[in-house]
């Protein structure tokens, strides 16, 4: 539990603070593919990721998933269901083992959210996710396959060589039949190259295809 003081959220607490922090949390361990919590689960704990990767997901009717975002150590994860007191609108999943600090959310509100350094942290956290959740609606409404794909190559062009290309796909919420048709599109245009990795060659021809 010392590792509570490497969390930026609570590195202004003394260490009285931090005491009834930690009385009030536990640490869990998960495994790889290992549910945080479920669409629709009503939340109990306030959850911050301090390793592995974390993917947040929505299920359409026809029981497809439909990827959100993805988190990395230190981040709260969904923390607007708690402030709100409702369900939690999206699933998430580990992608590989990792540990989350489960606060007690009611026990937190009732002793800490009057400290304005800690308020502070969590309106930077929400204006985060507006921002993450502004990017999901570009992808998802505003984006061709083909301005989707070009977007990551240029945000994320270096998880082509550590995922698979189905997995990539997943993540853009698209066919793996896509996404190779149109990388094979962008290898002939000469804006990537494609060996061993996949290497960009002209990011700004990339930038170019959603840029505009």
């Amino acid at each position: 539990m010392n590792r509570i003081k490497e969390i930026p959220f609570f590195s202004h607490l003394d260490e009285s603070g931090l005491k009834k922090l930690k009385d009030i949390s536990t640490i869990k361990k998960y495994a790889k593919n290992e549910i945080l919590f479920f669409e629709g689960e009503e939340p109990k704990y306030l959850h911050i990721l301090l390793d592995g990767v974390v993917r947040l997901y929505k299920t359409n009717h026809k029981g497809n998933q439909i990827f959100l975002h993805q988190f990395l150590p230190m981040s709260l994860i969904a923390e607007l269901a708690n402030f709100e007191s409702m369900p939690y609108p999206a699933s998430a999943e580990f992608t590989c083992k990792g540990e989350v600090l489960k606060i007690d959310y009611q026990k937190l509100e009732d002793g800490f959210f009057k400290n304005p350094e800690l308020s502070l942290q969590v309106i930077k956290s929400l204006a985060g996710k507006l921002k993450i959740m502004s990017e999901v609606v570009t992808n998802e409404i505003v984006l061709t396959s083909e301005e989707k794909i070009a977007k990551f190559l240029v945000e994320n062009g270096e998880l082509f060589s550590s995922l698979k290309n189905t997995k990539v796909a997943s993540l853009l919420n698209l066919t793996p039949e896509t996404l190779s048709r149109t990388l094979t599109k962008f290898k002939k245009q000469e804006f990537i190259r494609v060996d061993e990795n996949l290497e960009v060659l002209n990011m700004d021809a990339l930038v170019a295809i959603y840029a505009n």
